[in-house]
Formats: structure tokens, C-alpha cells, sequence
């Protein structure tokens, strides 16, 4: 018989250990050593010495970066190692970038961006750290399904309020508000992603079903097109308003991406894809201001451009090329000729300096995060939790294919900015925003299903029939939610030939909606009620 006293019902039964972050303090040492080490280049090139700033820049950066540290062994102790250092060396990197060419607009009298820039990163993490202190499940924010569909709206038409918006480079995504600008689609994004979550999740059932089959492709059914048209429609209004293609890429491909993760059918994609190129033609053919973008994209170095509309495309081009494998080196290059080489176009400004191998390393980092964040995806146990952080990844993706894309014209320049790296304000708090939200919903995806959150009880503990406590009644669940319950740390829940994302779910939420893939019935007894009613 053994000596151990059985552990009250609702009582953590594991010994599971908190894991200390080894790795992510390392990580952080090596992410801060390599930024520390590029402003401190930076001034040693342009003049002879510690820049202007060098030990505030330092301090601020390797203070919060630690604290946030700190932060999520105590609130998220299972969140990923890996994406915070990784935001923090583009954060480094970007802000060496802007000191470099605020150094050399100051031959000229040019206001300085660097110390803006550098209040602007320590306000973003403050903000997410600010959000995992308060945010302890993800799934809360599901209930504000539709208010985020709202709110997104709200966002994007803002541009176009008279008086409100105004035009720079030709696209019409900023606000001004006093002496503060600010570019709502950056948060708008973070909206509608709360929003497709939270729909798809309810509707992926219906949205899953199957159409006719074109060339080997199963469409959906004509009757569950309605979403996507609103989208499109929403999407093609944003480009022809705010002349941004950017912007209204990543909405409407937010919106496919996400769809295809519910319903895994590709024929979403495909439709997608239809809709939004034969939109863009149309609206090219009508438009004027549209045809002049893509004519820009088209003919940059047509003389009648090269001095005007295409003087900024052509310049960060020419500087892409001075760059060569391995750049000029950090001050060496001209940069500073690319107007908005510090925002728009700092892409073109790091290739100049670090030559090919150092943008293939920053896109490197950038496909880590990304990678990371889909990773978590797969691995969290909640649909709207699955569908919110492939979201996010994606658009994070996204984003970076259409400003890339942009500057070595694959696609028309847009108004987007690279995330985390460019002079932003609204840029880097809404990017850090998602950081926050992909830290969370990790730590939910790698907490071991016996561990509750910190200030929660452990949930309740299923039982065979026969073998659970007498008295206490039975509730039958589909076998995928039986299993979900109890769960194994580090194995996947699901059967082989499963997606990672489930079966499509109806309107509840949680581990049984997951689970509940129509298969052989399992009798469970729990121990009381679950927490909160079902999900």
C-alpha cells in the first residue's frame, strides 16, 4: 500500500518542474551582444567613437529585454524561448539603422529619428508586457468576436475621414492627430484576426463542405461564398480608397489563409486568389491613381519617373546593388539618398550595409518568428487558439513578402513597413502586440495538461466508468475530447491522418469542440463541474 496521501480534487497532481528559460536568457545574451555591437560600429564609422546615445540605447534595450525575461518565467513560464530574443535582435538592428542615417542627416540639419524610434520600441514592450501580465487565456478574447470585426472597420476607414487622412508616397493609410501620426491597418490587422478566430471556428463546419470538383480542385458551394465576397469587397474598397495595395493584400490574404487553415480545403485558395487578382485589374482599368502605381512599378526608370514618382524605387534598387554579397559595411554606404531609407525603405538601407548575406540572415530571423508561431499553432489545444495564432504568423509573413516584394518590385510599392525594424510608432506597438499574443498562446499550447495557469486550480480529472469516485455522475463525450483531456506533454493528441487543427468544430470552444469528431462514444466521470461551463 502506498505511503502517499491522494491529492484533493482540483490540487496540482504532477511534479512537473517550471522550466527556468536557460535557453531564452542565452539567446537574449547573444540577440543584445550582436545589436550593442552594431550601434557601437555605427559610431565608430561615422564618428570615431561611442555614438550620440550609445549607453541610454543600450540600458533601455538590455533592461526591458531582461525584464521581460523575467516576466514570462513568473506569468508564462511555458512560452516559447525562442521569438523573444529574436524580436529583440531586429529591434537592435533596426535601431542601428535609423542612428546611422540620423548621423548622417546631421550634416544637413535633418530632425533626428533615432532617439523617437528608440522611445517607440521601449513603449511596445512595455505594452506587451503590460498584456501577458493581464492576459491569462487567449481564449477570453473570443467573446469580443464581433466587437473586433468592428473595431477593424473602424480602423480602416479612418484614413479616409476629410481632415483626418493624409497621402504619403501616394497612399492614404496614415492619420494625423496633432503633432502624432499613426497607421490604424497595422492594428487593424490584429483586430480582424481576433475576428476571423473567432468566426471560423463557429463556422468551419458549414464553410468545410464540399462543392463541385474543378481540374482536381474541390470548390466550396456557392451558397458559403458569402464571407469571402465581404471580404473582398472590404479589401477592394481599401485599395481603391487608400491607393494601397499592401493594406488590402493583407487583409483579404489574412482572411484565405486563415480560412484554408479551418477548412483545410484548397479551393478557398484558389477563389482567393481569382477574386483578388481580377479585382485589382478592375480597378485598375478604372481607376487613375491606380494605373499611375502600377505604371510606377511597371517603368521606374522611364525619364519622365526617375526624377519624381519613381526617384524613391530606383534609389533603393541602386543601393540593393551597391550592397553587392557582402555589403559596404555599417556607415560606409549612402543610404541616406533613399528618401525614407529609415521607414519605408529600410530594407534597401541594411542590404546597402550588410550586402546580401545580412538581409539573407535578418529574413533567416524573420522566418524563425514565423516559424515558431505556427509551430505554437499546431500545438495549442483550443480551435480558436490554433486559428488566431496561425493568423497571426501568417500575416506576420505576409507582411513581409509585400514589403520586400515591394522594394524589389515583385509587386507595386506599398505603404507597409518592415515589422519590428523600421521607425514606427503604431508599427512596432501593433507588432509587439502579436509578439505578446504569440507568447500567451504558447505557453497555453506547451503547459502540461495536469499543470493549471498560475492563480487557477487544476481541472478536473476524467475517470473511466468503474473506476471514478462513487457518487459523482457520467458525461458522455466524443473519444477525441476524452483524449484531449487527458493529454500527454509532448505528443500529439491527434490520430494519424488528422490535421493538427481538428476536425471542423461547431460553436463550442475548447479541448470537446476539438475533439469531437464523430467516432466511438467514451463515458467519462469528472470530478465536479467544469470550470467556467462548457466550452
Amino acid at each position: 500500500m502506498s505511503g502517499v496521501a491522494p491529492a484533493e480534487p482540483g490540487m496540482l497532481q504532477t511534479d512537473e518542474r517550471v522550466p527556468a528559460r536557460v535557453a531564452e536568457a542565452f539567446l537574449l545574451v547573444v540577440a543584445l551582444v550582436l545589436s550593442v555591437g552594431a550601434i557601437w560600429m555605427v559610431g565608430e564609422s561615422m564618428v570615431g567613437g561611442l555614438p550620440p546615445g550609445f549607453w541610454t540605447y543600450t540600458l533601455g534595450l538590455t533592461g526591458l529585454a531582461l525584464a521581460l525575461h523575467l516576466l514570462l518565467r513568473f506569468r508564462a513560464p511555458y512560452a516559447d524561448q525562442v521569438i523573444l530574443p529574436a524580436v529583440v535582435l531586429l529591434n537592435g538592428l533596426g535601431l542601428a539603422m535609423v542612428l546611422r542615417i540620423d548621423l548622417e542627416d546631421a550634416r544637413f540639419a535633418t530632425p533626428a529619428n533615432a532617439g523617437r524610434h528608440f522611445m517607440w520600441i521601449l513603449l511596445a514592450m512595455l505594452c506587451a508586457g503590460v498584456l501577458l501580465w493581464f492576459l491569462r487565456d487567449h481564449r477570453s478574447w473570443r467573446k469580443y468576436t464581433y466587437t473586433a470585426m468592428i473595431a477593424g472597420i473602424v480602423l480602416v476607414m479612418l484614413p479616409l475621414i476629410p481632415g483626418l487622412g493624409r497621402p504619403i508616397n501616394g497612399a492614404k493609410v496614415w492619420i494625423f492627430i496633432g503633432p502624432f501620426s499613426l497607421q490604424p491597418a497595422e492594428f487593424a490587422k490584429i483586430a480582424f484576426a481576433v475576428f476571423f478566430a473567432g468566426y471560423l471556428v463557429t463556422n468551419r463546419d458549414t464553410l468545410a463542405l464540399a462543392g463541385r470538383k474543378v481540374l482536381g480542385l474541390q470548390l466550396p458551394r456557392a451558397r458559403d461564398l458569402g464571407p469571402i465576397l465581404v471580404v473582398w469587397a472590404i479589401s477592394l474598397g481599401v485599395l481603391v480608397g487608400q491607393t494601397d495595395l499592401g493594406t488590402s493584400l493583407l487583409f483579404f490574404g489574412l482572411f484565405v489563409g486563415m480560412l484554408y487553415l479551418a477548412t483545410e480545403r484548397g479551393g478557398w485558395v484558389a477563389i482567393g486568389l481569382v477574386m483578388f487578382a481580377s479585382g485589382a485589374v478592375l480597378a485598375w482599368s478604372i481607376f487613375g491613381h491606380v494605373q499611375r502605381r502600377v505604371d510606377i512599378w511597371l517603368n521606374p526608370f522611364d525619364p519622365e519617373l526617375i526624377t519624381g514618382a519613381s526617384f524613391q524605387i530606383v534609389q533603393g534598387l541602386f543601393g540593393l546593388a551597391h550592397g553587392g554579397m557582402f555589403g559596404a559595411g555599417w556607415g560606409e554606404g549612402m543610404p541616406y539618398l533613399v528618401p525614407y531609407a529609415y521607414s519605408d525603405f529600410i530594407y534597401s538601407a541594411l542590404g546597402e550595409e550588410l550586402g546580401l548575406t545580412g538581409l539573407l540572415g535578418i529574413l533567416l530571423v524573420y522566418l524563425v518568428i514565423v516559424e515558431r508561431g505556427l509551430r505554437n499553432a499546431i500545438a495549442v489545444r483550443d480551435g480558436f487558439g490554433k486559428l488566431l495564432a496561425g493568423g497571426l504568423a501568417f500575416v506576420m509573413a505576409l507582411q513581409l513578402f509585400v514589403v520586400i516584394g515591394g522594394i524589389t518590385r515583385i509587386i507595386p510599392l506599398t505603404g507597409l513597413t518592415l515589422p519590428f525594424m523600421a521607425q514606427g510608432g503604431s508599427s512596432l506597438l501593433a507588432n509587439w502586440v502579436v509578439v505578446a499574443l504569440l507568447l500567451r498562446i504558447s505557453d497555453n499550447a506547451r503547459r502540461p495538461s495536469a499543470l493549471p495557469m498560475r492563480g487557477q486550480l487544476a481541472g478536473p480529472t476524467p475517470h473511466e466508468v468503474g473506476q471514478g469516485p462513487s457518487g459523482t455522475g457520467a458525461l458522455p463525450v466524443a473519444a477525441g475530447a476524452a483524449r484531449d483531456a487527458v493529454a500527454v506533454p509532448g505528443r500529439s493528441a491527434n490520430p494519424p491522418g488528422e490535421s493538427s487543427f481538428g476536425p471542423p468544430a461547431g460553436p463550442a470552444d475548447g479541448a470537446a469542440a476539438d475533439g469531437a469528431a464523430g467516432g466511438a462514444e467514451t463515458t467519462v466521470i469528472v470530478d465536479g463541474p467544469r470550470e467556467g461551463g462548457t466550452r
